[in-house]
């Protein structure tokens, strides 16, 4: 099992979030894959205004933040990370950037496994070479806030307040 993936199970173990044992498998039904979009969307959002800000930090908050969150539907569907292969190269526009995350969220209407792994796999590979950032130690230090923080009601994966994230980028 991806050791991320492993990490947000664990989460949602401690937060009574419903997921099948691995490697059993469930259907998302529509209401879940419309509240999963709502969460990427928002973290989608979150990060553009964030490339449009030039904020390295929350740019990389937000790419850890869709990837926690596409994750987050792999374990609720009791599957497990599927290798994508992400085309993306730097060409010196937002745009491009901006693009490309939409259409990875976009897919993720589907609410299969292949698509979220799409997203999980861009955001990783966003993290690395366009920010320079160590996404294993980001997604640690994520987890690791998420997992302290006092959520609530309703329950969701979503930052409440970003960690300090600066340790996490390549000198």
């Amino acid at each position: 099992m991806n050791k991320q993936l492993s990490l947000v199970r664990d989460f949602h173990q401690r937060y009574g979030i419903a997921q099948p044992d691995y490697p059993e498998t469930a259907h998302l039904s529509d209401a879940e894959i419309v509240l999963r979009q709502a969460l990427l969307l928002q973290c989608g959002s979150d990060t553009c205004k964030a490339i449009a800000g030039g904020d390295l930090e929350k740019i990389l908050a937000g790419l850890v933040d869709l990837a926690y969150n596409a994750l987050a539907a792999i374990a609720i569907r009791g599957d497990d990370v599927i290798t994508v292969n992400v085309n993306w190269r730097q060409d010196g526009s937002v745009l491009s950037l901006a693009r490309v995350i939409s259409e990875k969220i976009n897919s993720c209407t589907s609410g299969e496994t292949l698509a979220y792994s799409g997203l999980f796999s861009l955001s990783r590979h966003l993290c690395k070479f366009f920010l320079n950032a160590d996404f294993d130690k980001a997604f640690q230090i994520v987890h690791d806030s998420l997992m302290t923080q006092d959520h609530g009601q309703p329950i969701s994966e979503t930052l409440l307040k970003a960690p300090d994230l600066t340790t996490a980028f390549y000198e």
